[in-house]
């Protein structure tokens, strides 16, 4: 009971430390959106229903305590060629350093294709072409404070680059998992992600040259100052537990409550069945009652094959349904050594 009492405790700061406000639809309002882009098939094909689920190197994503489940060493790599020619790719790596805990490092980067540069006097285009990009560079520590108690952290620095332009930020996450011995197992966990700096537009793009004096003969260089945007901060809660639980299989159930600053709040719900832990079928739906989501129903696989002694390969596949836009396919291949 003391163990569960300190828990609710830090879920008590957490909450309190983080107002919430009445929720409105505010999509666009915030910088850096490849910080909210799904990642792990695993995770995606359970409805994105993962915080309190976390237990291999997809956990930096969802909530970085996770990452103290893991025993050996683990990496993973992931692609997604998302709509509109927009492509996502999300590359971690943790390792256990026995009683100090798992440290870890990740990458992720959002790209797009070459666009045409417009203007009002060319709207068909100057014949200058211009790329969207942003990388963001991480470090990760976790670590059971007791035995079912873990506390987890992300460090974040995040670049956008938009043609001559460039932002820069950094960001913390903070998450923590609770295991319950009831039932075969039940989770509990909450994390908040991306509490930041603001991010803000800087470079030759914003100047503008007037011209003044007599017959415009003087030239006078000008900075536009850009507004500065907050980082999309999101708080999760979530619970799960493994319904059933022998030696050939197990089923996993869990739900998840998302509270973004740019949108309405929404529940994630997701599961997975597991044969022998190494086939795995997943099945979920992503954002029940956030207003106008264009998200639904997620569907994945996944295979764990051993290939020699302590040495692992992980498949993982995931579908999303995004409505009017075409669904995305989400790849992933990982190595637990």
């Amino acid at each position: 009971m003391k163990k569960i009492f300190w828990l609710l405790n830090i879920l008590l700061v957490f909450a309190m430390a983080f107002p919430v406000p009445a929720q409105t639809n505010k999509t666009g309002t915030t910088a850096a959106q490849v910080l909210k882009f799904n990642v792990g098939p695993r995770a995606v094909g359970m409805g994105a229903a993962f915080t309190s689920v976390a237990d291999d190197i997809s956990a930096i994503y969802w909530n970085p305590a996770g990452t103290a489940n893991i025993i050996s060493n683990e990496a993973s790599f992931n692609h997604t060629s998302l709509y509109a020619g927009v492509n996502h790719d999300f590359a971690a790596f943790a390792t256990n350093l026995a009683n100090l805990g798992t440290l870890g490092a990740f990458v992720s980067a959002l790209s797009m294709d070459d666009m045409m540069v417009r203007t009002i006097e060319h709207p068909e285009g100057t014949g200058e072409l211009f790329t969207y990009e942003t990388l963001v560079l991480g470090l990760n520590y976790s670590k059971f404070l007791t035995q079912d108690f873990a506390i987890g952290f992300n460090v974040k620095y995040i670049s956008e680059n938009l043609w001559h332009m460039n932002s820069q930020g950094f960001a913390i996450d903070i998450g923590t998992l609770y295991k319950l011995h009831i039932l075969n197992e039940v989770r509990i966990a909450s994390s908040i992600s991306n509490f930041g700096t603001k991010m803000q537009l800087t470079g030759r793009d914003a100047t503008v040259i007037y011209l003044s004096g007599a017959g415009n003969e003087n030239l006078i260089n000008s900075n536009i100052e850009l507004d500065k945007f907050d980082l999309p901060l999101i708080f999760r809660f979530g619970i799960s537990a493994d319904l059933l639980k022998s030696e050939t299989s197990r089923f996993t159930l869990a739900l998840d409550a998302i509270h973004p600053n740019d949108n309405t709040e929404s529940l994630n719900t997701g599961m997975e069945y597991s044969w022998n832990e190494i086939v795995y079928l997943r099945a979920g739906y992503n954002s029940l009652f956030e207003t106008d989501s264009e998200k639904g129903l997620t569907m994945g696989v996944g295979m764990n094959y051993r290939i020699i002694d302590m040495v692992k390969v992980k498949f993982d596949y995931a579908y999303q349904d995004f409505g009017r836009l075409s669904g995305v396919h989400y790849f992933s291949v990982g190595v637990t050594f």
